[in-house]
């Protein structure tokens, strides 16, 4: 075959034209046209005490979050139990099924689900802060009449599995977008990193929309990855030909990779083989020099991911590190029936993770340098179709770290009357009033991003507020959350 040099830039340009049939110009003029602007502008390599981490954590599914965060007091509790009918918590003593959280905004007081536990001890002690009413937003919508005017731009697929979890990961919700937020970042963010073959974006979960960039790809292991078993399979030293068909299956592999090939698809299979590699011949050195945590860690495959998350935190000097980012899925939260027992087994898991977690950074001295997030498709129906709750928009979420503000909630934290003017249907389907842009501008912009490059890490950030100079002013009413210290 006849070789072709080609950069991966040149790739990007040549393979986003042949597929303007499929993709919108939109799109194209997004991942593209703005990330060389973005890559353009030189960016500071960090020293090594310079580092930061942001650990997402993905409930699959779309979790029914407004019993995870409840209002208490009185007549808003009285309203949520009205609305919410055989899906509300009882807040008396017995059954135990809520727990105070120490918070009072003007006589405004919340609880969180008794399986949180371990939350609301993150909460009380300033480790741990909620974000309310977040989802899914092109520009913003004030209310329920504004939504049904056709005035206003709506999420593609809107209440749909895919396309929600997938705006979540990109916040482009007006394009079905391959590109990622976290994907993004380290476009523009990974000459901050030593060592080029270990990926800024490490993931417990395969593949993923965040963390896919235009010139970046996440590296994938699993929690039980160490440096004797991660990469290829080798064949058992029990055969007795073992030692020839490993030396045959490496060269192959290695010919697989380094051959040059004239079709730029194909050459790019080839890029990401040597690419993978090379990013393992790194991580199981990184793993080799792993020292074992003193934190103990539950049993769950959530805390099993979060432990392994802190493992190569630990290691990040072998990796060469100084920006990072971690994807991991919790799934099941799809509760269209049995939504009390099944928050009551699911809650205490995620809880337990988080704080596990929160302790294996104390131990390593890095809780003011990590930041972590849950995320999910969407929240539920405040009102029960019989047996659990159905898909809607706004929800909550809960974010930890000591860069972090804690033991605070941000954003509006709706009413949960069904006449609401931000209920856009009779089974309490809310309005997001915080948009998944302002919550990801203050984590970029934290993690090192340039308010000038914000813009290219989230497209849709100038319909809410500004950071820097944008095309027009800030919307009124809009300004940003103020979740970090």
């Amino acid at each position: 075959m006849g070789k072709r040099n080609i950069s991966r830039r040149q790739f990007i340009g040549e393979a986003s034209c042949a597929a303007l049939g499929s993709l919108t110009l939109y799109n194209t003029l997004v991942n593209l046209g703005m990330l060389n602007t973005a890559a353009a502008r030189p960016h500071i390599i960090s020293n090594p005490t310079d580092y930061k981490a942001v650990v997402c954590i993905l409930l699959a599914g779309g979790a029914d979050s407004f019993n995870f965060l409840v209002p208490t007091e009185p007549s808003e509790y009285a309203q949520y139990v009205a609305t919410r009918g055989s899906l509300a918590l009882s807040n008396s003593a017995n059954p135990a099924q809520l727990v105070p959280l120490n918070y009072n905004n003007n006589g405004r007081t919340f609880s969180v689900h008794a399986g949180l536990s371990a939350v609301q001890n993150l909460f009380n002690t300033g480790q741990l802060s909620f974000l309310t009413n977040i989802g899914t937003l092109i520009e913003p919508i004030a209310n329920k009449t504004e939504y049904n005017s056709g005035t206003k731009k709506i999420p593609l697929g809107l209440y749909s599995h895919s396309d929600q979890i997938m705006q979540w990961q990109t916040s482009v919700p007006q394009s079905r977008s391959a590109v990622g937020v976290a994907g993004r970042m380290a476009d523009i963010l990974q000459d901050m990193n030593s060592i080029p073959q270990a990926s800024m974006n490490i993931s417990l979960a395969g593949k993923n929309r965040w963390q896919s960039g235009n010139e970046t790809n996440e590296f994938s292991l699993s929690n039980t990855s160490t440096a004797a078993t991660i990469g290829y399979t080798n064949y058992s030293s029990g055969l007795s030909n073992a030692g020839y068909l490993n030396d045959r299956k490496n060269k192959a592999l290695d010919s697989l990779a380094t051959q040059q090939y004239a079709n730029i698809f194909h050459q790019t299979i080839g890029d990401l083989n040597k690419s993978t590699s090379e990013s393992l011949e790194v991580f199981k050195v990184a793993l080799a020099n792993l020292v074992p945590l003193t934190t103990t860690f539950s049993a769950t495959n959530l805390s099993n991911d979060l432990k392994k998350v802190a493992e190569l935190i630990k290691v990040r000097s072998f990796l060469g590190a100084s920006r990072q980012t971690f994807f991991v899925s919790y799934g099941g939260w799809d509760h269209h029936d049995d939504v009390i027992n099944n928050q009551n087994v699911m809650l205490p898991i995620v809880s337990n993770a988080l704080n596990e977690f929160n302790n294996a950074m104390t131990e390593l001295g890095m809780q003011d340098n990590v930041v972590t997030f849950t995320m999910s498709d969407f929240a539920r129906t405040l009102t029960s179709n019989g047996n659990g709750s159905d898909h809607a928009w706004g929800g909550n979420s809960m974010i930890m770290g000591g860069p972090i503000k804690g033991g605070d909630i941000f954003g509006d934290y709706p009413s949960l009357s069904l006449t609401s003017p931000l209920n856009l249907s009779s089974r309490g389907l809310l309005l997001p009033t915080t948009s998944v842009d302002e919550f990801y501008a203050e984590i970029a912009l934290w993690f090192g991003v340039s308010p000038n490059d914000l813009s290219y890490i989230l497209p849709n950030i100038c319909n809410f507020y500004s950071p820097n100079a944008c095309p027009a002013p800030v919307p009124s009413g809009y300004m940003p959350i103020g979740m970090f210290s």
